[in-house]
């Protein structure tokens, strides 16, 4: 990585602090925690046992190839310097020209690479849980691939990098509510659409072959947020004590009250009840966690639970859509959810840090709205793209006996828990 000056001309300006720079380097390693072996785990166990593995070599290889992708040309699409606001500019692709301390920040440009690689290889991987049982190996990856860079890059910049959505309208978006959550729920969405149904999908139960692991990957989604949020401030401050208080608070809430739910609907609390609130309550404050309160934080984590469950209802039962592990229901809409309520408990009237020189709480709301607006609507039409492109090449959906025997054993030769 070649730096702007050499390390013997560095100025005081230019010096990183290492307690943030040594905090941001944590939370990079909590984020990849969450995706693998989090997410993998926490998506594994909720797949019948003929699929187990294929979930888990998806987000490995997906988290591999963005990991390449984001090195070559993804983060300077993303956090390039700013142009016209669309698209970061080619001045850091491969890395080259980093600064020695990224703009605005106490931390090395390489650090800040590195963080924000692990939020652009985590995002295509939430949306393996639409797909699951059904699309094939190598239309995953060469989709994920080219979504990154259509889909997260320019999102990520609009939002994050100075482009136009937060320079010009004011949209706000602490860790990825809009950038992540977002953009991953409504392209998985759009995917399960295109895929079409599992086959026996909804006559058929598919029960979880083991909510035990779906615990655990919950358990380390749970802790791994506290460095997708907590790292968001970008310092090891106030801010990121905070935002992790205001993650652990909603996460709490909505998984308590989403045993409620159940204990009122379907007559018993469980355990994949239990870790789908938790995941809901961290999704919906996501983009709120360093701008409110924690007692507006127990607010976010009910409103995540009730509306996230009522949402699985209607996707699932009500419109019959397979979106299997309920990839929109809970990530997409808790995204969403979260980012508009943003705009109403930003007000220091409710105990947040209160709206920028110029913003009022009409004015946030447009602003939220019109950001959860834009990209919902770039993700589901950039999605079919790139869906449709790679599907000439690489079919979608793997034949029907190829699902009847289960992915683990027809796609990859292997079988879960076959020691023989």
């Amino acid at each position: 990585m070649a730096h702007a000056q050499a390390a013997g001309n560095l100025t005081l300006a230019d010096a990183a602090n290492s307690g943030d720079t040594a905090w941001i380097l944590v939370s990079s390693a909590l984020v990849l925690m969450m995706a693998m072996p989090g997410l993998a785990l926490f998506y594994g166990g909720l797949v019948r046992q003929k699929g187990f593995l294929a979930v888990l070599v998806q987000i490995g290889a997906i988290a591999a190839v963005a990991s390449l992708l984001w090195v070559v040309v993804g983060y300077t699409l993303a956090f390039g310097n700013v142009t016209g606001g669309w698209l970061g500019s080619g001045n850091a692709w491969m890395l080259i020209n980093l600064g020695n301390v990224r703009g605005s920040t106490t931390i090395p440009e390489s650090a800040f690479v590195l963080f924000q690689m692990c939020f652009a290889l985590i995002t295509p991987a939430l949306m393996v849980g639409a797909w699951v049982d059904r699309a094939r190996f190598g239309w995953v990856v060469a989709f994920c691939a080219l979504w990154g860079l259509i889909v997260y890059a320019p999102v990520a910049h609009w939002i994050w990098g100075g482009g136009w959505l937060a320079s010009r309208l004011g949209t706000l978006d602490f860790a990825g509510g809009i950038v992540v959550h977002t953009t991953a729920g409504v392209s998985a969405l759009v995917i399960a659409l295109l895929l079409g149904k599992r086959m026996g999908f909804p006559k058929q139960l598919m029960l979880p072959h083991s909510p035990a692991l779906t615990m655990a990957g919950a358990a380390m989604l749970w802790v791994g947020w506290f460095g997708f949020n907590g790292g968001s401030a970008l310092a090891a401050n106030d801010d990121a004590a905070a935002a992790i208080i205001n993650t652990h608070v909603a996460a709490s809430v909505a998984a308590l009250v989403w045993l409620l739910v159940e204990r009122v609907t379907v007559g018993k609390p469980t355990s994949v009840g239990f870790a789908t609130g938790a995941v809901a309550g961290l999704a919906t404050i996501t983009p709120a966690a360093g701008f409110v309160s924690p007692g507006t934080a127990m607010l976010f984590g009910v409103a995540a639970a009730i509306v996230c469950y009522a949402m699985i209802q209607l996707v699932k039962q009500r419109l019959q859509i397979d979106d299997s592990l309920d990839v929109f229901a809970v990530h997409g809409v808790g995204g969403m959810l979260g980012s508009l309520m943003l705009a109403i408990f930003l007000s220091p009237t409710f105990g947040g840090t209160g709206y920028a020189a110029g913003m009022s709480m009409g004015s946030q709301i447009l602003a939220q709205v019109a950001g959860v607006g834009v990209v919902a609507l770039w993700s589901v039409v950039a999605t079919v793209i790139c869906a449709l492109m790679v599907s000439m090449v690489i079919p979608m959906r793997v034949t029907e006996d190829d699902e009847r025997t289960g992915l683990d054993l027809s796609s990859h030769g292997e079988r879960a828990w076959d020691f023989d």
